[in-house]
């Protein structure tokens, strides 16, 4: 009922047997860990070779896109990428000659795989986005690398062998930016050694160099969820610091007095070591107004406009049958008897009525207005939309925020704190239309 509740129990049956909060208290950020199930159906019904084919087989795969041939002998990465579409015929040949093929945003081909992501982004907090890898006997596509990426490895099919080292420098603690191909003599000694097989789990934070290669006995399908791409405090402070800078030229004189006439006389590197009273000022004033600035930042603001962000990564959500009846996306309108029919959706005043999913949007106060960004009508493949949202009459934003403080539970549309029952059901309908609610029961039957 509560998809808050539902993102914490995928969480959980990810990382099982290990409790979600011993994860986050000794490997998030921190450490690799390593989960042996001896269970190869336990990610069943994911991810398969299958499934890997049908995507092949129905056309909608392109070389470079969303398939990546690669192959790693003898310390060269290479990238073996025809043009055009992935055929079956050309895929499989590549993968008998020993190259590996990394399909790119599976969940674009896999409902499976699009409502596991779609689940997770909610208890993330940040997009989750995935890859899957299929690698034959004895070889290795990747060179030795770290990623910019929070990675869990979900072992589907086979076996492999990876290797795992610690960031070699504090530069490379957490990094904002994936690694270019390392060598073997940069690596040192690895910090874990496995042989993960179908069912296992393989976690390491960003900033972990890896490597994984097939024995040779045994292919390997795994695929890769990731979470955690440009979400650290950096980040929010980017968004931020300008937001506070401009409130504060607008609001603080301090901040628009002129820099001192001299100030290029005595400032810059040429001049850091000089023993100069004013250079002494200009530091102290410098910091002065930094330490000013945080009064200004819009904090709020700036989180909001993350979560904009986060809304336009966002997977729309897989809706369950019920969830259907009860939406516009299973809503009776059709073509019969010459015209359409069951066309008006009829909202009154006692329809109860709840959110989809309580993270599927985000009110935004924004210079033009109130904005509801919203992800129902995102796309499967990352950014192919842009973002979705409503300009909403402020007056509104209360009902948005007792919508979300009222789920998992229905409301009538009467108790919407709108001034009028008009404009009750103008906002209900409005936001049905959008996918955005579901009512208790279906407004119409087929």
């Amino acid at each position: 009922e509560d998809s808050r509740q539902r993102a914490a129990e995928l969480f959980r049956w990810l990382l099982a047997p290990v409790a979600p909060a011993e994860f986050l208290g000794r490997h998030w950020e921190r450490a690799p860990l390593l989960v042996r199930r001896g269970d190869p159906g336990y990610y069943a019904g994911l991810f398969s070779t299958a499934d890997f084919d049908a995507a092949l087989r129905r056309g909608e795969v392109h070389f470079g896109t969303h398939l990546d041939v690669t192959s790693y002998a003898e310390g060269v990465r290479e990238t073996h990428n025809p043009c055009g579409r992935a055929l079956p015929a050309v895929v499989w040949d590549f993968y008998q000659n020993g190259c590996s093929l990394r399909l790119l945003c599976p969940q674009a081909f896999s409902p499976t795989v699009w409502h596991v992501l779609s689940i997770l982004q909610e208890q993330f907090g940040s997009m989750a986005g995935a890859n899957t890898y299929l690698t034959p006997p004895g070889t290795q596509g990747f060179a030795p690398h770290y990623d910019d990426i929070e990675a869990f490895v979900l072992q589907l099919e086979g076996k492999k062998h990876w290797r795992v080292y610690s960031p070699r420098t504090d530069a490379e603690v957490l990094p904002q930016f994936s690694s270019t191909n390392l060598t073997q003599a940069e690596l040192g000694e690895p910090v874990l050694e496995t042989v993960l097989e179908a069912g296992d789990l393989l976690y390491f934070p960003r900033g972990f160099i890896h490597q994984g290669d097939c024995l040779p006995d045994a292919h390997s399908l795994h695929i890769t969820v990731s979470s955690y791409q440009r979400n650290s405090w950096g980040d929010f402070l980017e968004k931020l610091l300008p937001a506070a800078l401009q409130m504060a030229l607008e609001e603080d004189v301090e901040f628009r007095r002129g820099l001192p006439m001299d100030y290029l006389q005595y400032m810059g590197v040429a001049n850091s070591d000089t023993v100069d009273a004013r250079r002494t000022a200009f530091v102290e004033k410098v910091q002065s107004l930094i330490k000013k600035l945080v009064a200004y930042a819009p904090i709020d603001a700036a989180v909001d406009q993350r979560a904009k962000s986060f809304l336009h990564d966002c997977l729309p959500p897989v809706l369950t049958q019920s969830e259907k009846v009860q939406s516009v996306y299973g809503f009776p309108a059709r073509w019969q008897d010459g015209g359409p029919c069951n066309v008006d959706i009829l909202i009154t005043k006692d329809t109860e009525i709840r959110l989809l999913r309580h993270g599927i949007i985000r009110l935004c106060n924004e210079e033009s207005g109130v904005m509801l960004y919203y992800t129902t009508e995102n796309s499967r493949v990352y950014h192919k939309e842009e973002p979705k949202f409503l300009e909403l009459d402020p007056e509104y934003t209360d009902s948005i925020e007792f919508l979300l403080s009222s789920y998992p539970n229905h409301i009538s549309v009467d108790n919407l704190p709108c001034e009028t029952l008009e404009e009750k059901i103008s906002l209900a309908t409005l936001l049905f239309e959008k996918g955005i609610l579901t009512t208790k029961k279906p407004l119409a039957q087929v």
